[in-house]
């Protein structure tokens, strides 16, 4: 027994020494993707107006992407954003300041496509 009744190290992180004990493909998670799309802002309402005019332009060419909305604001500063709310497409910063309309994030659609 260890100091203060704890376990040693080695007797918690036994490992096995064949790989066989590993979980199953299936049953390992994996990371989820980074979304294509990203709203950079805090959450206030002109945050959430972008939000829904990337929505609505979506829903107009027929795209079924999720959105992430990005709030940490060290996440944000990472992309060079200085004023919010701001539109990522394919990680390049296409607004930001403003918040846009559904028909010029159409256009911002379709000047960045998916890959």
């Amino acid at each position: 027994m260890g100091l203060f009744n704890r376990k040693k190290d080695t007797e918690e992180t036994k490992e096995c020494c064949c790989g066989c004990c590993e979980p199953a493909a299936e049953e390992k998670q994996e990371e989820p993707k980074d979304a294509r799309i990203k709203i950079l802002g805090g959450g206030c309402p002109k945050c959430n107006a972008l939000e829904a005019a990337v929505k609505a332009a979506m829903a107009k060419r027929g795209m079924d992407e999720p959105i992430e909305h990005v709030t940490d604001y060290s996440e944000i500063a990472k992309f060079g954003v200085m004023s919010t709310p701001a539109l990522v497409i394919g990680g390049k910063v296409v607004s930001m300041g403003k918040v846009l309309k559904a028909e010029e994030i159409e256009k911002l659609l379709e000047a960045n496509p998916a890959d």
